[in-house]
């Protein structure tokens, strides 16, 4: 498989330099989008909850949630990653059936700059939904509700496959997370050196 990035500045995941938090407003400009980013894994999760605590249909539950997933699943990785954020990420087939997987990031100039409240609504949610799912498949082996299995692997697999994109839209497609974490950390320890030839 071949990672592709069309924009080559792209936005740091952990850090923003001080231009680019001016440009950014606390304003949330698209709030359709950040309520269906939020709305479809939230009710996946309640409805898993639910079926818990009110006896019913396993499989009126089971395709209530597989479906709330998918709806999930296609939203945040074609509508709200590209809106919230400006990234999106795709597979390909080339002409000679090899697939490549793209990931892009916006070049964040004039009026397309995300504003930080969607990114963080963005992120957050991207973030934790992942985390809860982890936290139902080991209470679903623990408990012995083998049946659940099924419907929480996939909530997991759904969840974690769009983390992965965009989180490999942000530090581009080339770039492993470690080279990333390193090149912050530089960063950092650079600026505190200057700040404090500056203070002497």
């Amino acid at each position: 498989m071949a990672n592709m990035s069309k924009y080559e500045d792209d936005v740091p995941l952990f850090d923003e330099d001080d231009e680019t938090r001016k440009q950014r407003s606390s304003k949330i400009k698209h709030p359709l989008a950040s309520f269906f980013h939020l709305f479809f894994r939230a009710s996946a999760i309640l409805v898993y909850l639910l079926c818990e605590v009110v006896s019913g249909s396993f499989i009126a539950y089971m395709v209530t949630i597989i479906l709330l997933l998918s709806c999930d699943f296609w939203t945040v990785k074609n509508i709200t990653g590209r809106l919230m954020v400006g990234l999106r990420w795709w597979n390909q087939v080339d002409d000679d059936g090899r697939s490549h997987w793209v990931f892009e990031a916006r070049k964040e100039t004039g009026r397309k700059v995300p504003s930080s409240a969607e990114s963080r609504i963005f992120w957050l949610g991207l973030i934790v939904c992942p985390i809860l799912w982890v936290f139902f498949v080991f209470s679903t082996l623990f408990s012995l509700k083998i049946k659940w299995l099924a419907v929480v692997i996939m909530g997991l697999v759904l969840q974690w496959a769009n983390l992965y994109g965009y989180v490999r839209c942000k530090v581009g497609g080339g770039t492993n997370l470690k080279n990333m974490a390193t090149s912050y950390f530089g960063r950092q320890f650079f600026k505190q050196a200057m700040n404090k030839q500056e203070e002497l």
